[in-house]
């Protein structure tokens, strides 16, 4: 069973989806209906309920989080992934809030730097955002490159987190 929980944030709207073992999920968007769609989709074959209670400690570590207020998010995750992917998500997790890598950094750091484009793939594969900050990774030329949940929302995570750096 999946627990859900939804609330308004300065990006939209914000669901964190969680298991008794950690987070599944964490999106962002415009509207309710929309996030739970794509909560259902991710997960077809699980139970999903809205549970706002079971997951308020999570939730308010993450909209702190936005705020600047909590750069650190060590929350327990409950994904499944490739290892290639697991690799490169642990390596997102050492970007220090504030600071950005470019995808042939985090493809050399893995000790794979012709997987640029299988980092791009992972990147965008991530299904919890913030906590693993894929927001952080950007092109070579620094330039944003893609992100699921919109440019301007990468732009406004990375500039937060610019102004709030520890």
């Amino acid at each position: 069973m999946i627990g859900f929980t939804i609330t308004r944030c300065r990006l939209g709207r914000l669901l964190l989806a969680g298991t008794e073992r950690g987070l599944c999920a964490v999106y962002l968007g415009d509207s309710d209906a929309q996030l739970e769609a794509e909560l259902a989709k991710a997960f077809p074959a699980t139970s999903v309920r809205r549970e706002n209670a079971g997951l308020s400690a999570w939730m308010k570590l993450l909209v702190d989080h936005l705020k600047g207020r909590q750069p650190c998010l060590d929350l327990p995750l409950d994904i499944q992934a490739t290892a290639f992917q697991w690799r490169v998500w642990q390596e997102l997790r050492t970007i220090p809030y504030g600071s950005t890598r470019c995808y042939r950094d985090i493809a050399r750091a893995l000790g794979q730097p012709n997987a640029v484009r299988a980092v791009a793939r992972a990147c965008a594969a991530n299904p919890v955002s913030l906590v693993i900050p894929c927001h952080r990774v950007v092109r070579a030329d620094g330039s944003l490159g893609g992100y699921r949940w919109g440019l301007e929302r990468k732009q406004a995570l990375l500039a937060q987190e610019k102004k709030t750096r520890p």
